[in-house]
């Protein structure tokens, strides 16, 4: 766990939103969320605006870091199941590096302009109290490597990890009602017009908003299959299978129920004493920043 209490800056809080968006897509956006959520809730418990900065570590840390690995989210993790490399995810470092970027620089910004509206006295507050970052448990991350790196091997060894697959079995299982509705998506998916990638990487995002996004994922990746494009990986396209992973991870930002990290995320703050937006009023920041994030992806990727 860590722990401590830095000068809360918006370089700083910029640097906790870099880190966890690397480290989403090493233990998952759960994972990241939950161990960076206090050391930036104590590190800006002197501050009074702080709002715009667990919005931000929302985007960043609990959806779009996510992006690289099959370990960040689980839709990926389920394609992983299906047959996706694990490695095919890397392919998504533009689509990550770009976003993360963006959204680091407009929140730096965004918090500069806060940082200088904040009371004299908070911020004097803030330089006197500093505690240290420190890691307790750093032994469990030696474990964790060992994890990531038996997940990887498998494609290379050909190395079977039962207990995973019974896992992912049960996993799947919870969605078992989708089955028919997917294997139809399957057989007369071309029948509904969404053949472009942008229309998979914004109809997958759509519904990934306010849907959960791992079937939602499955959902559409039948689709695609349904469609009899090139079999390049799992049976679509590689472009397709990027659209629907970008959109399934990125767009679950756009709401508090899009991805479960949101609420966990939320819940934790509003303990802490910050005052965080509605539901609606959540989703008037995703629209005002993240929506037009998303048109220029569309653009640069996905035409």
């Amino acid at each position: 766990m860590l722990r401590g209490d830095l000068v809360a800056t918006p370089l700083t809080n910029t640097g906790f939103l870099a880190l966890g968006s690397v480290l989403a897509s090493l233990v998952g956006t759960t994972g990241a969320s939950m161990v960076l959520i206090r050391p930036v809730l104590q590190t800006n418990r002197e501050r009074t605006r702080v709002r715009h900065t667990i919005v931000f570590f929302i985007f960043l840390v609990s959806n779009i870091g996510g992006m690289l690995t099959p370990l960040g989210d689980p839709p990926l993790f389920l394609g992983y199941l299906l047959g996706v490399p694990f490695t095919w995810t890397f392919r998504l470092f533009p689509h990550w590096a770009f976003q993360v970027v963006v959204l680091l620089g407009l929140y730096f910004v965004w918090d500069t302009l806060e940082y200088r509206r904040e009371p004299l006295a908070a911020r004097r507050r803030d330089l006197a109290e500093v505690e240290p970052l420190r890691v307790r448990g750093a032994a469990n991350l030696f474990a964790l490597a060992l994890v990531v790196l038996a997940v990887a091997v498998r494609d290379a060894n050909g190395f079977t990890l039962r207990p995973i697959v019974e896992v992912a079995v049960l996993f799947v299982g919870i969605f078992v009602t989708m089955l028919p509705a997917v294997e139809l998506l399957r057989l007369r998916g071309g029948e509904l017009g969404i053949r472009a990638p942008w229309q998979f990487f914004w109809a997958t995002g759509i519904l990934s908003s306010f849907l959960d996004n791992a079937p939602t994922y499955l959902t559409f990746l039948a689709l695609g299959q349904g469609l009899g494009l090139a079999r390049e990986v799992v049976d679509v396209p590689h472009a397709i299978l990027a659209a629907i992973s970008v959109g399934a991870v990125a767009m679950g930002a756009n709401s508090y129920i899009g991805n479960a990290p949101n609420f966990m995320v939320r819940s934790i703050a509003e303990e802490q004493g910050v005052t965080m937006p509605s539901f609606f009023g959540y989703m008037l920041y995703s629209g005002g920043v993240l929506l037009p994030l998303f048109v220029v992806v569309t653009v640069l990727f996905f035409r």
